[in-house]
């Protein structure tokens, strides 16, 4: 059974910055894209940075320039570094894969990291 699982959100104040980690475990065959979303209170659930295999990153254009999305494709990891926080960053982020594992390929989510950007 797939799964990911995501750490390092927290509390951080303003201009802060924060690194998320989502681990994909499992009897994984290959990972066509990994991402980052993420759903504030009373808001939809929005794309945050998405890197596909070959390594090409999409960003939303509210985190460009203060985000980056990385991969390690060793470890089926992917990282979110948060610099430059700000209030409005504030959500929970999700984690977003999709993959191989066994017979065709499947969207997974991870359970949530919650991020506040507070002082």
């Amino acid at each position: 059974q797939v799964q990911l699982v995501e750490s390092g959100g927290g509390l951080v104040q303003p201009g802060g910055s924060l690194r998320l980690s989502c681990a994909a475990s499992g009897s994984i065959s290959s990972i066509y894209y990994m991402g980052w979303y993420r759903q504030a209170p009373g808001k939809q659930r929005e794309l945050v940075a998405i890197i596909i295999s070959g390594g090409t990153t999409n960003y939303a254009n509210s985190v460009k320039g203060r985000f980056t999305i990385s991969r390690d494709n060793a470890k089926n990891t992917a990282y979110l570094q948060m610099n430059s926080l700000r209030p409005e960053d504030t959500a929970v982020y999700y984690c977003n894969a999709q993959l191989t594992a066994g017979s065709g390929a499947t969207t997974h989510w991870g359970q949530g990291t919650q991020v506040t950007v507070s002082s």
